[in-house]
């Protein structure tokens, strides 16, 4: 599986990697330091053979969009594991699922995962994963003293690896 995934201006980056480390060091749960997971949204989720595959379509991507400001205004979860923060829906993101749909529609080999679709993908930057019940309590909790809005930039994409993450092509945007 690899990853079309959006990186953030320097400010927001700082801001969102001091939460993931605030959740980290109250549960002891440091998946994504160990991980190398870096503050990020996942765009779309591929499955492919190589990433060869994909990056003719992921630099088509990358072209046709430009940064853009982001206003991450709250906290969510996935249960049973996973804590994030959730983007408001714009334009820009609603138009993300299509697009990349559209470019890799015809690309042999590839599919696009269906959590990712144009219908079902629901924008977050995850803060944390695999937390266990007590960790997930202990991180909403940290968590509701100390989000509050954050107002940002998209800047960049990448086509990435998963565990750990590694990006195979990165374009500022």
């Amino acid at each position: 599986m690899y990853l079309i995934t959006a990186y953030f201006d320097d400010e927001t980056n700082k801001i969102l990697q001091d939460h993931i480390n605030a959740v980290a060091k109250v549960t002891g749960n440091h998946f994504m330091a160990d991980n190398h997971v870096p503050p990020h949204m996942t765009l779309s989720a591929l499955e492919s053979r190589t990433s060869d595959e994909l990056k003719e379509g992921f630099f088509e991507f990358a072209d046709s969009i430009s940064a853009h400001d982001i206003v991450i205004a709250s906290v969510g979860m996935f249960f049973p594991y996973v804590l994030y923060a959730a983007p408001v829906p714009n334009d820009f993101l609603s138009d993300i699922p299509g697009r990349i749909s559209e470019i890799y529609r015809n690309t042999e080999g590839v599919s696009v995962s269906r959590y990712y679709s144009v219908d079902n993908w629901m924008p977050h930057i995850t803060v944390a994963k695999r937390l266990d019940r007590a960790q997930m309590l202990g991180a909403i909790d940290l968590l509701r003293d100390r989000f509050v809005p954050i107002y940002g930039k998209v800047v960049r994409v990448g086509l990435s690896e998963v565990n750990p993450h590694f990006d195979v092509e990165s374009r500022m945007i």
